[in-house]
């Protein structure tokens, strides 16, 4: 019987140009690289310019998915931007990015999950893909974080960066077979009781300003390993499937100490997930797209292969997709 599938056809990415290293970050924060490093696993971050927003992070992104995938700008019939960062309160930066690639007319609209944004995202176009509402979406996770850190809070400024990765799917008939690509499941959650463990000191209806991301470190690990593991265990379950089932672990790349945790967890050897957050630092909805263009660029996935992706972030939120390749 014949199926639709949600079936990625290109990926890409952005990395802001100017560089951070953790060198540059102790020259003015108490910190040093050996503590970094041992603590979190990240190397350096990138920075937007002045001037550039998450907008212009997120088209960069989006236009290399498309060249990626073969599909011309014109085929898409919607556009989500996963995002904390918003070039403004509204509209959406979905729209602007939109606009900049020339479309109208199309859906277009910001999710709003932390780092767990991209994750809800691609749930959302999956089901709007299956129900026939689009046939080619465009999933975008864009994020500017050196604009809301606290730079002397060297709890929260050592982990995040800046960056922007997407991937474009589309609507395709499984036509009867016995393992289709595409995407298999998803799962979401989340639980306001931890609102104030991981949030943002401002907003428009509370001080009029962005504010600095503050963190309750220990409290954020904990769930952050639960709930991620939590969240794989149970896309593989849906599917009939198990963990040796799973070829790829793409996880959220928050903390090396988390993804190792969670990897362990489910029993997964390290060669099997992909961890790229020592380039890139935390980049919060950018970091699993970043992730999936790092394994198809090096060319880790080979047809057929079940891929599952795995976040956690503010809210609590969390979720996970298992992708068939």
């Amino acid at each position: 019987m014949s199926k639709i599938r949600s079936v990625i056809r290109g990926v890409g990415s952005y990395l802001p140009e100017k560089v951070m290293t953790n060198d540059d970050l102790a020259s003015f924060v108490d910190t040093s690289d050996e503590w970094i490093r041992k603590r979190t696993g990240i190397s350096r971050r990138h920075i937007a310019a002045e001037g550039e927003l998450t907008s212009d992070l997120g088209y960069h992104a989006a236009v290399r998915a498309l060249g990626n995938a073969g599909i011309d700008a014109s085929e898409v019939d919607l556009i989500i931007m996963a995002t904390t960062t918003p070039d403004n309160t509204f509209p959406a930066t979905a729209t602007k990015l939109q606009s900049k690639l020339g479309l109208s007319g199309c859906a277009a609209f910001d999710i709003q999950a932390v780092c767990t944004g991209f994750i809800y995202a691609l749930a959302q176009a999956d089901n709007m893909l299956r129900l026939g509402q689009a046939r080619t979406a465009l999933v975008v996770g864009a994020e500017i974080y050196s604009r809301i850190l606290d730079w002397e809070d060297r709890g929260t400024c050592v982990l995040f960066g800046d960056g922007a990765g997407a991937v474009v799917l589309r609507a395709e008939e499984s036509n009867g077979a016995e393992h289709p690509r595409g995407v298999l499941s998803t799962t979401l959650g989340a639980d306001g009781a931890y609102y104030d463990m991981l949030y943002v000191d401002g907003g428009p209806a509370t001080t009029g300003t962005a504010g600095y991301v503050r963190m309750q470190g220990q409290d954020v690990f904990r769930q952050a390993v639960h709930r991620m593991s939590e969240t794989v265990t149970k896309v593989l379950a849906d599917q009939g499937l198990g963990l040796d089932d799973l070829d790829w672990l793409i996880p959220h790349q928050a903390n090396l100490r988390i993804i190792e945790q969670v990897g362990r967890k489910l029993g997964i050897d390290r060669d099997r997930v992909v961890v790229t957050l020592q380039e890139h630092a935390n980049t919060s909805a950018a970091t699993i797209p970043l992730a999936l263009t790092h394994g198809v660029e090096r060319q880790l996935f080979k047809p057929g292969d079940v891929l599952g992706m795995t976040a956690m972030g503010g809210g609590f939120s969390w979720g996970a997709a298992l992708i068939r390749w």
